[in-house]
């Protein structure tokens, strides 16, 4: 036997004879529950008092390092091994870490603090992989949303009473959606590792019946994206135009085959910026959490539409305008439930939008805006030319402004009101020509509806033998009235830039707002990496 071949063999013998000194040492302090192990536990828990009741109501009994828990570890390691796939911050709970920290633990007292350390590595993982790594409300003043996060005592006291791995796995997402954009996120690792999808194509717009070498830049592009098959055709033929059309569709541009200033810049986005948008989305689902309801709403809002989920299959869909992209006017993300709706609706004017647009103009004019009514403090029409607007201000105006039902209320002739803080609905709107706009960002910040008459016939089907009659003999009156929901419909206002559908490719629209790139930018800082694998 050469000399490299015993050097090898006593590494091994050795590396063995360690590993089996190490397992006796630490099963007999721990089996024994010395005095030395417990107090170790009960320092290093001291500072967190989930983990300080879990282990004082257990007696400080082993989680982890007994020698009847390694199915514990083992199970927790491989979950931590895969973490980096779910678009998770490693650094925070390193696999690797862990496992020397467990090797290198001789002394009663350095197992009490690995014990102490394995759970709380486990808390930080569950509730990351489970409802989120961040803070969304920290994020944007715009993000409301609020995950359902778990008493931490309570978790790790249900994980000490499961089945490891079964448990572990119980945290990941289980959502449709979700396991989309993990596969969505899998596959774009493969094309960044893979070079990305080539060059950029330069230049302005291109159309069918071109011919230079920019078209021939757009053909690849096109062909590493997965949308046409190879050519050697150097002009912009039937092919390259049915390949545009589907990349726009994909993309909530208009699907005219034409690759105008749009559709340009969404072709040149590069795979890396993509897997970004898939890990933020990733990030969404976890806030959001499973129970959306079997019935109920989604409005995505840079995607400018609103769905009707029923049972997980999209039932309706309309185009929306949603908040414009200003401080005051974005909409906001959140969920709550939709009550009622209400037919020939009055306009409540908010009072800064009386303030800040109205006011200036009744100053110059009095009978400006004259759509609207001014109300008193005790509900009176007021006479407007019995008021000196010059003497008012935004922080003394005393006056409520209305609109009254009709045809040109900008609230349209229905609204739909889950009631919230924020003073965000679902409504009609007289202004139908903004619906033929690509990306729809106008409002105030509620939500307008291309088909509002036909989205409230679906929510009033559950309710009516005749949704469409009922509806119109209101509407028919004129007169403000309100029809309850029998049964409260969930609605949730999301923000995504990437989502799936139940056929097809993963939809992709541009950060109208800047969320998603504030989101990433905080996950990376949480210690996020973007991988390229090679295939």
């Amino acid at each position: 036997m050469d000399t490299a071949s015993v050097r090898l063999l006593a590494t091994r013998f050795f590396g063995i004879i360690t590993l089996a000194l190490w397992v006796v040492a630490w099963a007999g302090p721990v089996s024994a529950q010395s005095f030395a192990y417990k107090q170790a536990v009960a320092e290093s828990a001291a500072g967190d008092r989930a983990l300080a009741e879990f282990y004082k109501a257990r007696d400080y009994d082993t989680l982890w390092t007994g020698a009847d828990d390694r199915a514990r570890r083992a199970a927790f390691l491989k979950a931590l091994d895969a973490a980096q796939l779910h678009g998770l911050p490693v650094t925070r709970y390193d696999d690797e870490k862990l496992a020397r920290m467990f090797r290198a633990a001789r002394t009663p007292r350095d197992i009490g603090r690995v014990e102490v350390e394995a759970s709380r590595m486990f808390l930080q993982y569950a509730r990351d992989i489970q409802t989120g790594v961040l803070e969304p409300s920290t994020l944007d003043d715009g993000i409301k949303r609020r995950p359902d996060r778990r008493d931490r005592q309570a978790q790790i006291t249900a994980f000490s009473k499961s089945t490891p791995d079964a448990y572990l796995r119980s945290l990941i997402p289980a959502s449709i959606e979700y396991n989309r954009l993990l596969a969505e996120k899998l596959r774009l690792e493969k094309v960044v590792g893979d070079g990305g999808w080539g060059a950029e194509v330069p230049g302005g717009k291109l159309e069918p019946g071109d011919s230079a070498p920019r078209v021939v830049a757009l053909r690849n592009r096109l062909v590493k994206m997965g949308y046409m098959r190879r050519s050697a055709v150097p002009v912009y033929d039937a092919a390259i135009q049915r390949a545009v059309q589907l990349f726009q569709q994909d993309h909530g541009l208009f699907s005219d085959g034409v690759v105008g200033e749009d559709t340009m810049a969404a072709i040149n986005r590069p795979a890396v910026l993509r897997l970004q948008q898939v890990i933020v989305a990733m990030e969404r689902e976890r806030w959001l959490g499973a129970d959306r309801g079997r019935r109920h709403v989604l409005v995505n809002i840079p995607d400018f539409h609103v769905r009707l989920v029923e049972n997980g299959k999209v039932k309706f869909m309309t185009r929306s305008v949603v908040g414009l992209n200003s401080h005051d006017r974005r909409t906001p993300e959140f969920s709550d439930t939709m009550e009622h709706m209400i037919i020939n609706p009055t306009w409540h004017v908010p009072r800064s939008i009386a303030v800040k647009e109205y006011l200036p103009m009744m100053k110059e004019n009095p009978n400006a805006a004259g759509h609207l009514r001014l109300y008193d403090a005790s509900g009176r029409v007021v006479n407007r030319n019995a008021v000196d607007f010059t003497r008012l201000t935004p922080g003394n105006f005393p006056f409520d402004l209305k609109q009254p039902p009709s045809r040109s209320n900008a609230l349209g002739l229905v609204k739909f009101m889950f009631p919230n803080r924020y003073n965000i609905y679902l409504h009609d709107t007289p202004q139908k020509s903004l619906f033929q706009r690509e990306e729809r960002d106008f409002s105030h910040g509620c939500v307008r509806l291309n088909d509002p008459f036909e989205f409230a016939y679906e929510l009033l089907a559950g309710q009516q033998a005749d949704p469409v009659g009922y509806f119109r003999s209101l509407l028919a009156t004129g007169r403000e009235t309100q029809v309850n929901l029998k049964t409260p419909l969930p609605v949730h206002l999301i923000y995504r830039t990437a989502f799936t559908r139940a056929k097809g490719r993963v939809q992709y629209r541009n950060d109208i707002y800047g969320r998603d790139a504030r989101i990433f930018d905080a996950l990376r800082d949480a210690g996020v990496v973007l991988r390229a694998v090679r295939s």
